[in-house]
């Protein structure tokens, strides 16, 4: 059964990725580039900027949505 949920976590937040949901997720590589990479593995590293910034980009893309 494949995963429908992907959990990142810096200790103070978490982000979950759900494929079928997150469709466009390159709003959030356009922000964050540097924690949404899709040419690594895994293609998120939260530790990558502060809570603050994942929580407006998180939030930009739901509003893109």
């Amino acid at each position: 059964m494949p995963v429908t949920t992907h959990k990142y976590t810096n200790g103070e937040i978490t982000i979950l990725w759900q494929p079928k949901r997150c469709i466009h997720s390159n709003i959030c590589v356009k922000g964050l580039g540097a924690v949404f990479n899709p040419s690594k593995t895994p293609w998120i590293d939260i530790t990558r900027a502060d809570s603050n910034a994942l929580i407006e980009q998180v939030k930009n893309a739901r509003v893109g949505h």
